[in-house]
Order: structure tokens, then C-alpha cells, then sequence
């Protein structure tokens, strides 16, 4: 099952990185994702592998976007998008017990996906978002309530959630919030990132659980 709170750490979030993972980790989270668009340099390769390698001295599980082939480096989980390399790809070159998930955004998306050789599906953006530069079509609460009953694999929602929206995201059925916007207060320190990250951990313990 795949953490109540899923932190995403962009390369472009105003703290080094390494800062935000570590911050984020201190308060205890399970699972972070590095997310990084554009060239993957080396000195990109290695901020990932010091991130991946604060992620293992926590117990806390390691995920990269879109590239397969570092998460195979850093023994990470996968997270691909719809424009990246097929999940039944990805899976030829990643071991069985290797955790992938698949971005969707639609029903036709998530119908397909579930068919997909991973173990988490997303979903969104579930409300308006300023970390893309495309969004796709806002999906909306009523809508993740009907896309819910699509797949019966663990389902992330993701796209502007807010700590005061998470509450009824995941009486729609979420089993998980990617949180990026409301993760990074103003103004942005490793302390105050900290803080944040303790009142989402907060706000995901005390979730509904989903009838299995």
C-alpha cells in the first residue's frame, strides 16, 4: 500500500533538494518522490542519489519520474506519466517486486491503465494546479467518487490539493494525496517545509479508511 502522504520534491522548489527530502523525511514521511523535468545532468544524478540515499536511512521508499532507468541505478521506485515509456515497457527492465505507478487523468486513462503491469494508479488534477504547465481538465471531487469505482488498485489523487480539500479527497476514495503546491510555505525555510510536512502527515493518519 503505498503511504497516505506522498510528498513530490521538484528540483525547482526553492530549497536545494537534498534540503527539502531531508526536511520532509525528518517529519516522517514514508515515500517521496524526486521530480525532475529537463536534461538529467550529472550533478541532477547525484542530488538524486543523495536523496535516494536519505530516503533508505528513513524507511522510506524512493521514487524518480519518468526515468526507468535511474530508478534502476538508485533502487527506486518508478512514476511515469502518459507520455513516457509504457508501463509493460518499463516492467521488461524493472524486477516484479520494483513498485511502479501510472499518471492518469481521465476514465478512458485510468480504464486502460488498470490494465497496466503497475501497483498504483494516479489520478487528476483533482482541483486547479499551478505545478503544470498544460493541465489537463479538472477532475473534481464528484468526479474521483466515479472514477474510484474504475480500478481497485491504490488510487493517488493529485492536482491542487489543499490541507483543508484533503479530507474530502479521500472520502472520494483516494488511498493517497501527492502534494506539491501546499507542501511549500511562504516563506521557505527546511524548518518551516518541516512543520508542513508534519500537519499533512497529521491530516492523513486520521483519514477514512476505504471499505476493501
Amino acid at each position: 500500500m503505498i503511504p497516505a502522504f506522498y510528498p513530490l520534491v521538484d528540483t525547482a522548489c526553492g530549497l536545494p533538494a537534498e534540503d527539502a527530502a531531508e526536511a520532509i523525511l525528518e517529519a516522517g514521511a514514508r515515500i517521496l518522490q524526486l521530480r525532475h523535468k529537463g536534461v538529467f545532468s550529472r550533478q541532477v544524478f547525484e542530488e538524486a542519489t543523495k536523496i535516494a540515499s536519505l530516503c533508505r536511512d528513513a524507511g522510506a521508499l524512493f521514487a524518480i519520474n519518468d526515468r526507468a532507468d535511474i530508478a534502476m541505478l538508485l533502487d527506486g521506485a518508478l512514476h511515469l506519466g502518459q507520455d513516457d515509456l509504457p508501463p509493460a515497457d518499463a516492467r521488461r527492465i524493472m524486477p516484479p517486486d520494483r513498485i511502479i505507478g501510472f499518471s492518469t487523468h481521465n476514465a478512458d486513462q485510468l480504464r486502460a491503465a488498470d490494465r497496466e503491469p503497475v501497483d498504483y494508479l494516479a489520478i487528476g488534477p483533482i482541483f486547479g494546479t499551478t505545478s503544470k504547465q498544460n493541465p489537463d481538465p479538472v477532475v473534481g471531487i464528484e468526479g474521483l467518487q466515479a472514477l474510484r469505482a474504475l480500478t481497485r488498485k491504490p488510487l493517488v489523487a493529485i492536482g491542487g490539493i489543499t490541507r483543508k480539500t484533503a479530507p474530502a479527497v479521500f472520502e472520494a476514495g483516494a488511498d493517497s494525496v501527492a502534494i506539491i503546491g501546499d507542501l511549500y510555505p511562504e516563506p521557505l525555510t527546511k524548518a518551516s517545509l518541516r512543520a508542513r510536512a508534519e500537519e499533512w502527515l497529521a491530516i492523513c493518519s486520521s483519514r477514512r479508511s476505504r471499505p476493501q
